[in-house]
């Protein structure tokens, strides 16, 4: 797999990385065996970037990526996230905590769970509101300077937090969602990002997992899929973007691919410091998501897609709670 030069400041990754975080939560149950396999065969395939959280599954997806790569490290770029604080009595509950105390702990615990010496790009989760972001990131250098972190990142940031936060030291990478459904971060994260040489790291590039075509039906979804919730997927809103769906998979046809390959091969053909972390927890599809990497797109293929599923087409939300998103 190529490689791409993720930011300014030097970190090479795989053209595509692997999200982990449906193998451990959110997306119906999961198999640790079938997981750690998919970890494994990532890595054969040629990617190195693995993305993970310490809130997913409450650090249990820490702990797996850790005891997926326990004998492999020096293949993979390791990164997770601090910042979003789950409640162990109430599932739903959580905070958003920026605290430089509370963040040089939470590194410390991730790298217990992992089993690692460093983390190679460690990212705020969420901007806490109440803690200035120079404050948070002062404390996430100091991390650098002890050798526990290489890079840092933020996590759904605005343009102005980004800058702030760039200034007290260099980030290498936000991490938004990025699709053809959700293009929002076209129209002012991506040129700040550009301005100041930073990469952009795209979760959810195959709409969750919606622009695979697979779901026809709400009812598609598993009982303890968080989709369920989500505005995008209910109601009215379900139908009116499976027909965004449905010309995206007509323009698949005539390249002989699937929706979710072509969506995967739109992202990659956004620029060479943009890299798609789609997630699954299965070999099979993995292995469907790395064949993108080999669809060339025409300028008339990436206008058709354009036209096909235009920024501010999609109906419904990213989230049932926006408040928390771009700070």
């Amino acid at each position: 797999m190529n490689q791409r030069r993720l930011s300014d400041q030097g970190l090479i990754v795989s053209e595509e990385g692997l999200g982990c975080m449906g193998m451990s939560e959110f997306y119906g149950a999961g198999d640790e065996g079938e997981s750690i396999a998919t970890i494994h065969r990532a890595l054969e395939l040629g990617v190195t970037l693995l993305d993970t959280a310490d809130m997913y599954g409450h650090g249990g997806n820490e702990r797996l990526v850790g005891k997926a790569i326990a004998d492999r490290r020096a293949e993979v770029v390791l990164a997770t996230k601090f910042g979003i604080v789950r409640d162990p009595q109430d599932p739903g509950g959580r905070s958003i905590n920026g605290r430089p105390d509370y963040l040089l702990r939470a590194c410390d615990a991730s790298l217990r769970r992992l089993g690692v010496d460093y983390i190679d790009l460690y990212y705020q989760h969420r901007v806490d509101p109440d803690v200035p972001i120079e404050e948070t990131v002062g404390a996430m250098a100091s991390l650098v300077d002890e050798g526990k972190v290489r890079f840092l990142g933020l996590s759904e940031a605005a343009p102005e937090t980004i800058s702030a936060a760039h200034a007290v030291h260099p980030l290498t990478a936000v991490q938004t969602e990025y699709s053809l459904w959700t293009r929002d971060v076209e129209d002012e994260i991506l040129p700040t990002l550009r301005e100041r040489g930073i990469g952009l790291v795209a979760y959810s590039p195959l709409g969750r997992g919606f622009l695979t075509g697979r779901f026809k039906t709400p009812e598609d979804f598993p009982e303890d899929d968080f989709r369920r919730h989500n505005p995008r997927f209910q109601g009215d809103n379900f139908y009116a973007n499976r027909r965004l769906v449905e010309r995206v998979n007509e323009l698949a046809r005539e390249q002989d691919c699937t929706p979710g390959q072509l969506a995967l091969a739109w992202v990659l053909h956004q620029g060479e410091d943009v890299v798609p972390i789609p997630g699954t927890k299965h070999r099979t599809y993995l292995e469907e998501n790395v064949a993108a990497t080999e669809i060339r797109l025409t300028d008339e293929d990436l206008r058709r897609l354009d036209e096909a599923a235009p920024a501010g087409a999609t109906a419904g939300d990213r989230y049932p709670d926006m408040s928390g998103i771009n700070r």
